[in-house]
């Protein structure tokens, strides 16, 4: 026995006519066509989850309630869309000049 295997772009779940939200278990079953017709349809399989990355963090800027000559505070609102999952935590990366960012600190809970 062969193992099929089919890859479905999420793109096409998230979108007219199906609309699933980010998180949506998704259930699938098969059926095998042949000249003479097709199978009954297969037992029901495992869930798959519609799940990426989430948006970026929007809206950051400086808290000068925060800020003083020791410390810089910040502020920033959580993207448009988690992804399908709660966003656990944030990393926070800097740079001077042209410098590459250089993460300061993770794991910033909510």
């Amino acid at each position: 026995m062969i193992a099929r295997t089919c890859n479905i772009p999420i793109s096409s779940l998230i979108i007219a006519p199906f609309n699933l939200a980010w998180g949506v278990d998704v259930y699938a079953t098969v059926t095998a066509v042949n000249v003479y017709g097709s199978s009954t349809v297969s037992s029901e399989g495992n869930g798959a989850k519609i799940l990426r990355e989430p948006d970026a963090p929007v809206n950051l800027a400086n808290n000068p309630a925060i800020t003083t000559g020791s410390q810089i505070g910040l502020t920033w609102a959580q993207g448009l869309e988690n992804g399908g999952t709660p966003v656990i935590d944030f990393t926070i990366a800097y740079k001077f000049d042209t410098n590459d960012f250089v993460v300061l600190k993770s794991a910033i809970a909510q």
